[in-house]
């Protein structure tokens, strides 16, 4: 019986069949066909010269730049299988309808070993353009705050132009060009590393993503010059300035006193004040309290500029007194309201403070204070609107106003002035104890 089963040759290949299929099985039950996808994937566009070479230059769109690719394979391949290892190729030859280019994908290193690869979209969408080229002046600008006492002079853009080449569109737009050096905490002259930025006609920055330049390894950077900075006083000749008969000039103020001026350490170390001549100040026959703004940009020395361009004018106010007078300023934040109406709130504007001027005799003016006793009434202003309104001031007996005194008001609904009001009672009413008592007398 043994010798007739070892001696069958049918027998023999039928075990061995079954051995394959139970091995067969086996392997397919351990190891079995699987997908997995392995995500961000980079395509790599070759021969692009088919587009280049016809002037045009093109854009990967719909973020097909990077895709999904899916491996089919044993778990056992692909447990090994990284995404370093897929290749996802768009060859430029296969552009159809201008648009799409078809994706391949590989795996590097497993040839042989796994069913198929699949990427995910299948296709490379572009967008051609004509390529276009031009030279653009580089403006350089500035972030960031220098050192206190500090402050930036002249810029220098280094290149001061630079060569953009990329798709047409992208290139007529472009209305600007700058280099943006951060100058923070900056205390000396000094070439800063820059940012190129890019600008269209509506300030909005353009993205350079297509964009080529010809500024290489070095780049672009600035030659940022500083200035240092010093508080002057202003020094105002006032010997044009005179009242007429019968009036005496009283206080003579210059707001502000002083301005911050740039220059080159040496000159401004041979500055000390900034000369207002006499010609400035020509005012002559005055009888009243007169305010003259004073454009003092002509009257700085040379190689000296002001900190801030728009700290050029200065306001000189003269007081003017007849004897047996006295004046006194009145912070508009000590005015007393009398009978405003509900809901309104009062605004004086840039009226800071009010002039008045008492007659009386001299003892009593030396002892009269106005503090709590400037007011106006409201009684006939009961809609929002602006008004000239007279001014009512208390006085001992014996005293009278030299004229009669009126302030410009705002009024308007509380709601919409009440952030705007409480700034200027605020900034006013700083300055009321000491300008109540503040006065010439004769």
């Amino acid at each position: 019986m043994r010798k007739r089963i070892t001696n069958n040759l049918a027998l023999k290949i039928l075990a061995f069949l079954i051995a394959a299929f139970l091995w067969l099985v086996v392997v397919n039950i351990d190891d079995p066909v699987d997908d997995k996808t392995f995500s961000n994937i980079p395509v790599q566009v070759t021969h692009e010269e088919v587009i280049t070479d016809n002037n045009n230059t093109y854009q990967i769109v719909d973020n097909t730049q990077e895709i999904n690719v899916t491996v089919t394979a044993q778990r056992s391949v692909l447990d090994k299988i990284r995404a370093e290892d897929i290749v996802a190729t768009a060859n430029m030859k296969e552009l159809t309808l201008r648009t799409q280019v078809p994706i391949e994908v590989t795996v590097k290193g497993y040839t042989g070993k796994y069913e198929k690869a699949t990427a995910n979209p299948r296709n490379l969408q572009i967008q051609i353009d004509e390529e276009a080229k031009n030279n653009f002046p580089i403006t350089p600008t500035t972030t960031g705050t220098v050192r206190n006492g500090y402050e930036v002079g002249s810029l220098k853009a280094l290149p001061e132009k630079v060569t953009l080449r990329g798709p047409k569109r992208i290139i007529n737009n472009i209305a600007k060009v700058t280099a943006e050096a951060n100058v923070s905490g900056l205390s000396e002259d000094e070439t800063v590393e820059a940012k190129l930025v890019l600008y269209d006609a509506n300030n909005n920055v353009i993205d350079q993503t297509l964009l080529a330049n010809n500024l290489g390894k070095e780049g672009v950077s600035v030659e940022v010059e500083l200035l240092q900075v010093k508080s002057v006083p202003l020094k105002v000749d006032t010997s044009e300035v005179s009242a007429a008969e019968g009036y005496k000039l009283g206080k003579i103020t210059v707001e502000p006193q002083e301005v911050e001026v740039t220059g080159d350490k040496s000159t401004l170390a041979e500055i000390s004040e900034i000369d207002i001549p006499p010609s400035a100040l020509k005012l002559e026959e005055l009888t009243q309290r007169t305010e003259q703004t004073i454009d003092i940009s002509s009257y700085l020395p040379s190689g000296v500029s002001l900190a801030e361009e728009n700290a050029n004018k200065v306001v000189i106010s003269i007081q003017v007194q007849q004897p047996g007078t006295k004046s006194f300023e009145i912070s508009t934040g000590s005015i007393i309201l009398e009978n405003i109406a509900d809901g309104l709130s009062i605004n004086y504007g840039s009226t800071v403070d009010l002039e008045i001027q008492v007659k009386g005799p001299n003892d009593v003016l030396n002892l009269f204070s106005p503090a709590k006793k400037v007011s106006i009434d409201l009684k006939n202003y009961t809609e929002p609107g602006t008004y000239t309104v007279p001014v009512s001031v208390e006085l001992p007996d014996g005293c009278t106003l030299v004229n009669e005194v009126n302030v410009e008001i705002t009024l308007e609904n509380s709601k919409q002035s009440s952030k705007t009001q409480g700034e200027s009672q605020n900034s006013s009413q700083t300055k009321t104890d000491e300008n109540n008592q503040n006065g010439q007398s004769e």
